[in-house]
């Protein structure tokens, strides 16, 4: 599985489950600014708020964005409520579970949260308020749903020069960060089996 950031909380994933590939977008939208894709040529594209402002979709792939549970090329996919206004996406594949908490302005209430624990990668946006949660929501946060590997999205880049830097998220969550260029490369038996890893990626 390839996991790559874009800018803001969009993230691409490329993942292949019994000889199937699937490319899978999140949250694609036109940033006003910076370097971003003028298209995409995904499988599925998954939007945390409305498809609206989204960039350009070519291929006519599936698009969820509405709350509710989908299996496209043998991946599982969760839409769930997370904060006012705001779905987080729990992915199934290649016997691994990642969590994208979307846009998230507010902490997930208890009710939400049982069904986003425990993932293998949390992706987390990590650029503090008004834009996001605070650090110190997101750094509380990413403890609580105890997954093995944090991947910050939704800082300062070129996209959002506003939202801010990762020093107080990481300095909050207390875990010496590893850095994994511009995307990360993963299978199930490299997942740690103890240890929660912080790892940064540049973005795309």
């Amino acid at each position: 599985m390839h996991i790559s950031w874009l800018g803001q909380t969009c993230v691409k994933i490329q993942t292949k489950n019994q000889d199937q590939d699937a490319l899978i977008v999140i949250d694609p939208y036109k940033p006003t600014t910076g370097n971003f894709p003028r298209s995409f040529s995904p499988n599925i594209v998954l939007f945390c708020g409305s498809s609206q402002n989204s960039a350009t979709l070519s291929q006519d792939p599936f698009q969820i964005e509405t709350l509710g549970e989908f299996e496209l090329k043998n991946i599982v996919i969760y839409s769930l409520p997370a904060g006012q206004g705001n779905k987080a996406f729990k992915i199934v594949s290649e016997e691994m579970t990642i969590v994208h908490l979307g846009r998230l302005t507010e902490n997930i209430a208890n009710g939400e949260m049982e069904a986003l624990l425990n993932p293998d990668i949390l992706l987390i946006p990590a650029g503090g308020s008004p834009s996001y949660i605070t650090r110190k929501i997101a750094a509380n946060l990413a403890t609580a749903l105890e997954p093995r590997i944090i991947i910050p999205i939704g800082y300062q880049c070129d996209t959002a020069p506003n939202d801010k830097q990762l020093n107080v998220f990481i300095s909050e969550l207390g875990l010496k960060p590893e850095n994994s260029d511009k995307k990360i490369i993963i299978k199930k038996k490299d997942l740690p089996a103890e240890e929660t890893k912080l790892i940064i990626l540049e973005k795309e």
